[in-house]
C-alpha cells in the first residue's frame, strides 16, 4: 500500500483533482483529491522537503535534502529531469507562470534558475544564511527570496542582478507569498506578517510564535498563515490585511505546509501516512485514515537496562513494547528524579510512564537536560521560541517551574549540563552558557558554528561538545573550542559522549553514524545502518555502547 511512513513535510493541491505530498521518508506521493487515494509514489535519496505543481498540474517539482530538486510528470510520477547544481539541501522550488522555468531556494545560500531540461539558467548570490523560500514575482521576469539572515531579495532573471535588498530588522524569515499584483507578504520567526509594497512597509502581529508557511489563493485574495503556536489564521488580503478565520491544529498536523484544494478546503502536511484536511467554511478537520509512522526522535535507558524510545506517533515505548501514549509527536526523553520525561510539537511537558501532562508551553519543545540543584533534581526544556524551561523534579511527584532563561533569540537545538554549567545551542549557530546554580548567564558566542547548531552533549569538567550543519565536531572549554572536520557529508543531526569523555558519537540525516576517540583525535568508527536519519544519539550505560534512534523507526547499537 502506498503511505508515508515518515513526516509529511510539503504539500500541494491542483485543480481540486490532485494533492501531492513530500515526506521525511524521501518519498513522494500523488494523492486522488476527491477520493484522498494514492495514485503514484516516487523517491528522493533523502529527505523530501517540498513540492509544488507547475501551472497546467501536468508537472511535479520536489525539493530534497539530498541537494538536488527533481522533475515528475504527472499523473505517472515518471522522473524527467534532476536538477543537481546545489551543494546543499534544497528547501523549495517553484515554477515559472509561464514558462518552462523552474528557481530553487538552497541551503548553500544560493537561488537558481533551471529550465526543464535540467540546465542552470541563472544563479543569484548574495544571501548570508540559509535560502529558505523562493517565489516568481508576477509578470516582471523577477525572483524573490527569503533567507535566515533576515532579508528578503529581489533577483533579475534577464541581468542575473540584485534588484532590491528588503531588510527586516535582522529577523529570520522562513516563508513569503505574492500576491497576483505583486504584494510581497513575509512571515518571521516573531510571528509577524510583513506586507510589502513598493517602499511601504506594514507589520501585522500575527502569531504568539515563529510562521513557518504562508499560502496565498488569489481567486478569494485570502492569506493562510500557520505558525508553531499551533494555529492557523486566514486573512484577507483586500485593501490591507484583515483577519477572518483562526483554528488550532490537532496533534497530528504539521505547520510546515499546507494547500488551497479549492475555496474553502486545506490540505496540511502532518506526522502520519496521508495529508489532513481543513474545511474553512464549517471549521472541520478531516485526519480520518492518517496512521501512525514508525518513526523513532529519541532513546534513553534507564538503570537495569531498560529502554525507552518515543517519536511522530506519540507513543512511549519500552524494550519495544507500547508502554504510555502521551499523543503527540515527541522530541527528546530525559530522566529526572525517577521520573522519565518527554515533549515536542505541542509544547507539552508529558510523564513519559504515565502521559500526564506536567506544562503547557507556547511553543515546541525540542530538547531537554537534567541536573542537580541544591540537591534537587532539575531539567532544563529547551523550545523552539528561545526559551529554557527550568523545573524542579520534587520528593513526593511534585513538578515545579522555577525559572525561564533566556537561552537565544531563536529555536533551542540543543542543551546539555556538565559540573554546574548548562550549555545550549541554537538554530542560529550561537551559543550560551548559564550557571546552574544561580541560573544566570555567564557567557554568549552569537557565531559559534558556521551554520545552524543541531545539538550538543556533556563532556566532564564543564566541557562541552556540539555539532552543526558546517559537518564540523567542536569540542569546547569555556567558550574556546576546537574545531575538529568529521567524516559527514550531510548535515549532522545529533551528538551524545560517553561519561568519561573519551568517546563522542555523532548521527546524520543522512544515516550515517561516526565516533570520535577524545584520547587519540581519531575517528573510531564509522557505519551507516540506515539510508534514514539518524534522529538520536545515546550512550547506554548499562551495555557500554552508544545507541543511535532512526526515523526509519529502528534503534542501532553503535560500537564504543
Amino acid at each position: 500500500m502506498i503511505r508515508h511512513r515518515g513526516p509529511i513535510s510539503g504539500v500541494a493541491a491542483f485543480g481540486g483533482r490532485h494533492v501531492a505530498t513530500a515526506g521525511y521518508d524521501n518519498r513522494v506521493i500523488l494523492w486522488d483529491a476527491a477520493r484522498h487515494t494514492p495514485l503514484a509514489q516516487s523517491v528522493h535519496d533523502h529527505l523530501a522537503n517540498q513540492v509544488a505543481f507547475s501551472p497546467d498540474g501536468r508537472h511535479l517539482i520536489t525539493s530534497s535534502s539530498d541537494y538536488t530538486a527533481r522533475l515528475w510528470s504527472v499523473p505517472d510520477l515518471k522522473l524527467l529531469t534532476v536538477l543537481s547544481e546545489h551543494k546543499d539541501d534544497v528547501e523549495m522550488s517553484v515554477f515559472h507562470p509561464e514558462r518552462p522555468l523552474v528557481a530553487t531556494a538552497s541551503r548553500d545560500h544560493v537561488v537558481r534558475v533551471f529550465d526543464f531540461s535540467g540546465e542552470l539558467v541563472q544563479h543569484f548570490e548574495g544571501h548570508t544564511a540559509d535560502v529558505i523560500s523562493v517565489e516568481w514575482l508576477p509578470q516582471s521576469g523577477e525572483v524573490v527570496s527569503s533567507s535566515d539572515d533576515g532579508t528578503i531579495k529581489r533577483w533579475s532573471l534577464k541581468s542575473g542582478k540584485l534588484v532590491e535588498n528588503i531588510d527586516l530588522e535582522g529577523v529570520e524569515t522562513d516563508t513569503i507569498a505574492i500576491t497576483s499584483s505583486g504584494v510581497v507578504f513575509a512571515g518571521n520567526d516573531d510571528g509577524a506578517i510583513i506586507r510589502i509594497e513598493g517602499e511601504n512597509r506594514e507589520f501585522t502581529p500575527a502569531h504568539e510564535a515563529g510562521i513557518k508557511r504562508l499560502v496565498y489563493n488569489a481567486a478569494t485574495e485570502s492569506l493562510v498563515s500557520l505558525s508553531y503556536d499551533r494555529s492557523l489564521r486566514v486573512w484577507s488580503t483586500a485593501g490591507g490585511l484583515t483577519l477572518l478565520h483562526t483554528a488550532e491544529f490537532p496533534a497530528e498536523i504539521w505547520a510546515r505546509s499546507c494547500a488551497f484544494v479549492d475555496e474553502h478546503t486545506l490540505a496540511f502536511a502532518t506526522f502520519g501516512s496521508t495529508y489532513a484536511t481543513y474545511d474553512i467554511a464549517s471549521a472541520r478537520w478531516d485526519v480520518s485514515g492518517i496512521q501512525d509512522t514508525p518513526c523513532v526522535n529519541a532513546v534513553a535507558t534507564v538503570a537495569g537496562g531498560g529502554t525507552y524510545t518515543v517519536g511522530d506517533s506519540g507513543v512511549v515505548s519500552v524494550d519495544g513494547e507500547p508502554h504510555a501514549r502521551p499523543g503527540s509527536l515527541c522530541n527528546f526523553l530525559v530522566e529526572a528524579g525517577g521520573r522519565m520525561l518527554t515533549g515536542g510539537q505541542l509544547g507539552r511537558i508529558f510523564d513519559a510512564d504515565t502521559g500526564e501532562v506536567l506544562h503547557q508551553h507556547r511553543s515546541p519543545l525540542n530538547c531537554a537536560a537534567a541536573f542537580s540543584r541544591d540537591g534537587v533534581p532539575h531539567v532544563v526544556f529547551g523550545a523552539y521560541t528561545g526559551e529554557g524551561l527550568v523545573f524542579a523534579v520534587r520528593d513526593g511527584g511534585a513538578f515545579d517551574h522555577v525559572t525561564t532563561l533566556d537561552l537565544h533569540a531563536n529555536a533551542v537545538k540543543g542543551v546539555s549540563v556538565s559540573d554546574g554549567v548548562i550549555f545550549a545551542v541554537c538554530a542560529d549557530a550561537a551559543a550560551s552558557w548559564f550557571n546552574a546554580q544561580t541560573l544566570k548567564e555567564t557567557a554568549r558566542l552569537e557565531e559559534a558554528h558556521h551554520r545552524i547548531a543541531n545539538g550538543c552533549a556533556p563532556l566532564p569538567g564543564a566541557r562541552f561538545v556540539s555539532v552543526s550543519r558546517d559537518l564540523q565536531l567542536r569540542l569546547w572549554q569555556g567558550a574556546e573550542a576546537t574545531v575538529i572536520p568529521t567524516p559527514h557529508d550531510h548535515s549532522i543531526k545529533c551528538v551524545a559522549a560517553s561519561p568519561d569523555g573519551t568517546l563522542v558519537a555523532t548521527g546524520s540525516y543522512a544515516g550515517m553514524v561516526a565516533v570520535y576517540s577524545t584520547e587519540s583525535g581519531e575517528w573510531t568508527h564509522m557505519d551507516k545502518p540506515t539510508t534514514a536519519g539518524i534522529s538520536s544519539m545515546h550512550y547506554d550505560t548499562h551495555g557500554g555502547r552508544f545507541l543511535a534512534s532512526s526515523y526509519d523507526g529502528s534503534v542501532y547499537a553503535v560500537p564504543a
